[in-house]
This record gives C-alpha cells, sequence and structure tokens, in this order.
C-alpha cells in the first residue's frame, strides 16, 4: 500500500539549500512502514523552484550550483514573461527537475555517502516551497 504526504519547506531565497533534514523530518512516518525496499518520490508543486540530489558536505558546491545555473540562463536575456521580474526561473526548473525518485532499504533513504537533497530556489524573494511525498 502507498503513502503520501504534502507539506511545505520553510521559506528560502535565491540558491541551493541542502533540505534532507527537513524532508525526513516530514516523511519519517511513511518511511517506517517500508519494511524491505520501496521508492520515495517528491514532486515540488511549483515553476520557479525545483529539487536535485547532490554532494552534501561542502557548501562551495551550493553556491558553484547557483553560480553555473546563472550562467546558463542568464536574467539578462531578453525574457518576455516578465510578471515577477525577468523571469529565468521558468527556464532554470525545467532544466533541473521537479521531481526525485530514491530508492528507499530498510526504513531509510539509499543515498550515497555525499549526496543530499536539495532545493534550488530560482526566486529572489524568499518563498515556501509545497512538496508531495508518494512512497511505494
Amino acid at each position: 500500500m502507498g503513502w503520501q504526504k504534502t507539506f511545505t519547506l520553510a521559506r528560502r531565497s535565491k540558491g541551493c539549500h541542502l533540505v534532507t533534514d527537513e524532508v525526513l523530518s516530514h516523511i519519517d512516518a511513511g518511511l517506517r512502514g517500508v519494511q524491505v525496499v520501496g521508492m520515495l518520490y517528491l514532486f515540488i508543486q511549483h515553476t520557479s523552484a525545483a529539487l536535485t540530489i547532490n554532494e552534501n558536505f561542502d557548501k562551495d558546491v551550493r553556491r558553484d550550483m547557483d553560480m553555473a545555473l546563472d550562467n546558463i540562463v542568464p536574467e539578462n536575456l531578453d525574457w518576455k514573461h516578465t510578471d515577477e521580474g525577468p523571469d529565468a526561473s521558468h527556464t532554470k526548473t525545467s532544466l533541473v527537475g521537479t521531481t526525485l525518485c530514491i530508492p528507499i532499504t530498510d526504513g531509510r533513504l539509499n543515498l550515497g555517502t555525499w549526496q543530499g537533497i536539495y532545493l534550488t530556489e530560482f526566486r529572489h524573494a524568499p518563498h515556501t516551497r509545497r512538496i508531495v511525498a508518494t512512497i511505494l
């Protein structure tokens, strides 16, 4: 039987933010129901932020990712959709992605030693973000 929960991540402004512990605090009940193996699906319900997995130790990785994404998709292009200012966020969201799937083994996320879950926030103003977690 599956388990699902929608939760909200804390407000954050632009950048790459390690949110593994925050996610775990919301899905603990669902993880406890996985006796042997399962799969966690995370989906962000927004078009101006994304989810990804990357190194969880060196904070420079987060700054480097933010810098690289800004260079790949610069804000100073001739954006037509400018309701919330020059809007590179939708393109970045499509490139990084809205969904993660992470294997579960014996009730624990089976991430690599140096892997963590990131929220990549593309808006300068702080936002909360809704995440749908599904465990099968």
